[in-house]
């Protein structure tokens, strides 16, 4: 499992360098499109709260969350400050809230596949053994591995990420309710479970470069 700690432990600087490069990356880019995926379709789907408070936007600072990011340039995954979405304001809340829920993660797929894609295109053209484009080609990789990541670990049905929200859809109303109340003491079970999390979320992104 890629990781920055374990770059250091290991002495491979080159690649802990490149795994930060790859995480800001992700920090500055690839997250506020993941939180503007959120954001857009719920105002596509009658809700504005997201564009009132000023989140339908590319600007990294409006959804950079410190924890979140930290989570990221050290292990490969982590969140950016929730977008707000106004059930009350969606035709239908479960299945709207599950359409917002899911754009978030498949941003993420679609940016870790194009970011996948530059890695075996350039592992392809660089017959010659370019050092320049070795870098490159490995902060793809790392882009890949934690956009990948970043949707798995998004998709984990626990309140409040947004598999939570995926899975609601399909409950009966009462059991969703129960599930949604759960969310106050989801984040003491994440802590809990961190270890377990990052060996189920490395399978995903490591099948990619199997």
């Amino acid at each position: 499992m890629f990781s920055l700690l374990n770059f250091i432990r290991n002495g491979q600087v080159t690649e802990a360098v490149l795994f930060v490069l790859s995480g800001c990356f992700v920090v500055f880019v690839c997250s506020p499109i993941h939180e503007l995926a959120h954001g857009w379709v719920a105002y596509k789907l009658g809700d504005t709260t997201a564009k009132k408070e000023g989140r339908l936007t590319f600007n990294p600072i409006a959804h950079i969350d410190p924890i979140g990011m930290i989570m990221i340039l050290l292990f490969g995954f982590g969140f950016a400050k929730p977008v707000p979405v106004s059930m009350r304001n969606l035709k239908k809340p479960k299945r709207d809230m599950a359409l917002v829920a899911i754009a978030g993660p498949a941003a993420n797929i679609v940016l870790g596949f194009i970011s996948a894609f530059f890695f075996y295109f350039l592992m392809a053209i660089n017959k010659n053994g370019s050092t320049f484009l070795g870098y490159i080609t490995i902060f793809f990789q790392f882009s890949a591995y934690i956009n990948v990541a970043l949707a798995g670990f998004n998709l984990i049905p626990l309140p409040p990420l947004d598999g939570s929200k995926v899975l609601a859809a399909f409950l009966p109303n009462k059991a969703y309710y129960k599930y949604m109340m759960f969310e106050r003491y989801a984040m003491i079970v994440l802590e809990k479970i961190t270890g377990v999390l990052m060996t189920v979320i490395s399978i995903i992104p490591a099948l990619i470069f199997g």
